[in-house]
Parts: C-alpha cells; structure tokens; sequence
C-alpha cells in the first residue's frame, strides 16, 4: 500500500480518528514515540547498510594478509 494513495482526506480521517481514540492529551506522548520508534528504525537501517558496505573491504584486507603470509 502506497502512502500516497491515502490522500490528504484519509490522513485526515485517520488523524481524526486517533484523536477520538485517544484524546487530545496521550497525542503528544504518541507522536513521540512514534517519531522515536521511527529514528530508532532509521538509525538500525543505517547500521546495517555500513555493516554491509565494510564487509567487501574486510575481505580485501584477509586477502592481503594471507598473501603475505605466503610469502
């Protein structure tokens, strides 16, 4: 499901529909972890993309090593 086929309406409904749920206090606390949940989420993504990055490198310097090993 793309989020842009929600639309400005739906996200309003939705919105509206928290609000109802939850009332106008629990929403600041909601948003907050919302926004922590998602940094939290990005900051995990980007942890593993850099792991992914390191690994050919760590291979190139094994490679390195056992040549000179050989030597």
């Amino acid at each position: 499901m793309n989020l842009a086929a929600i639309g400005v309406p739906g996200l309003i409904i939705i919105l509206v529909i928290i609000l109802i749920l939850f009332g106008p206090r629990k929403l600041p606390e909601i948003g907050s972890a919302v926004g922590k949940t998602l940094s939290e989420f990005k900051k995990s993504a980007k942890d593993i993309m850099d792991d992914d990055d390191d690994e050919p490198k760590k291979i190139e310097v094994q490679k390195v090593e056992t040549k000179e090993q050989v030597k």
